[in-house]
């Protein structure tokens, strides 16, 4: 009988990163699949549903499981044009995300063509969790020339646009686990065809959502400077590498995701295989969404959580959520970025600092005016 050995495990962060031992558990879990050969985990590593988030994983197999449901997930960077930035006057006229655009709406002209696999469903939606729609501005420019390849300088308003495939993913998944579990795919090139299609829908619908923006805040859609998914399986070198929470990071820009009360980093990437060609896709979850939760309503108000330690402004309808995704409930993202950089993964480019960030449409008083 053939011993199986376990594939090797890495974690690109520093001892000083806050890294829970469950994450680390769950990549040596996966290590030991049939097929692995590698898993990099990245600084922003937590652990997931039975795969860790902020991972790249190689295989001679291919695990379904090991993308998840939301394939497609990823950030984009839209410039946007705008005569003034009244955060208060503009988090007014962003349009309910929630709820797809109405037939006539000029946003859907940004889509040209088809649908991927025809699916309407949440089609120019942002989802729940962690997604988001951010109205931010350049702040620090690390790398002029680098940045000004991207036309962006500093003070520059952009969107940045965090979402995926929506139930497609889900739907994708579930077939497959359905029938064979957190087993590997029986037929690759089947589930590679369904999963190119969610990766392509995801960033259909990130340019959607970005022209519903602009048009709602009186600009014109534009295209994405960078737009990086992280969640998703490329066959690269023969093998198959699975990414969830990790974005690819071999000469690509990236924007790591801050939290709404921080900056995220546009980085330049330039990891190589010992890190799965990835880097991290943003600042991680530090506290479970129930702790955060629990120690959110014992530390702050709904009101103080709507205005973050930045000065932006946070359109959320959904309390829950508020507390669930405040800032304190993730790791520092300049932790991250400087443990991407000391491992020689990414050069950082520039910072995006938020002004306006759109979770779930604002049920408050200001929606509810004129009502009867």
């Amino acid at each position: 009988m053939s011993q199986h050995l376990s594939a090797t495990v890495t974690v690109f962060a520093s001892p000083s990163s806050w890294i829970e031992s469950a994450a680390v558990d769950q990549c040596h879990q996966v290590a030991a699949l049939d097929g692995m050969l590698h898993v990099a985990a990245m600084p922003d590593l937590h652990p997931g549903k039975g795969a860790p988030i902020g991972a790249a994983m190689t295989s001679a197999v291919l695990y379904p499981f090991l993308v998840g449901s939301d394939i497609g997930c990823g950030i984009a960077v839209f410039p946007i044009r705008l005569k003034r930035v009244v955060p208060e006057r503009l988090a007014a006229r962003f349009p309910d995300l929630d709820v797809p655009p109405e037939p006539g709406d000029p946003a859907w002209d940004a889509i040209g063509g088809d649908v991927p696999l025809g699916h309407l469903d949440g089609l120019g939606t942002v989802g729940r969790g962690n997604h988001f729609v951010e109205l931010a501005r350049v702040g620090t420019v690390f790398e002029p020339a680098h940045a000004g390849r991207l036309g962006l300088a500093a003070g520059d308003p952009v969107l940045v646009v965090h979402s995926g495939s929506r139930g497609l993913g889900e739907r994708i998944l579930r077939a497959h686990t359905e029938v064979h579990g957190a087993g590997p795919a029986p037929d690759p090139a089947a589930y590679l065809a369904r999963h190119d299609a969610a990766v392509r829908w995801g960033r259909l619908n990130r340019r959607l959502m970005a022209a519903r923006v602009a048009h709602a805040l009186g600009a014109e859609p534009t295209e994405p400077v960078v737009d990086e998914c992280h969640n998703l399986v490329e066959i690269r070198d023969g093998a198959y590498l699975h990414r969830k929470g990790a974005a690819p990071g071999d000469g690509r820009d990236v924007l790591v995701a801050g939290t709404r009360g921080t900056p995220s980093y546009l980085v330049a990437a330039h990891a190589g295989a010992d890190a799965g060609h990835s880097v991290a896709h943003g600042a991680g979850r530090k506290m479970s969404r129930a702790d955060a939760l629990r120690r959110g309503k014992a530390k702050h108000t709904v009101e103080e959580l709507r205005r973050t330690p930045v000065g932006s402004l946070v359109v959320c309808g959904d309390r829950q959520l508020l507390f669930e995704e405040a800032p304190t409930a993730y790791k520092r993202i300049e932790q991250v970025i400087g443990d991407l950089t000391a491992h020689g993964l990414a050069t950082p480019v520039a910072t995006t600092v938020p002004l306006v960030t759109y979770k779930t449409a604002d049920q408050g008083p200001r929606r509810r005016r004129g009502r009867p």
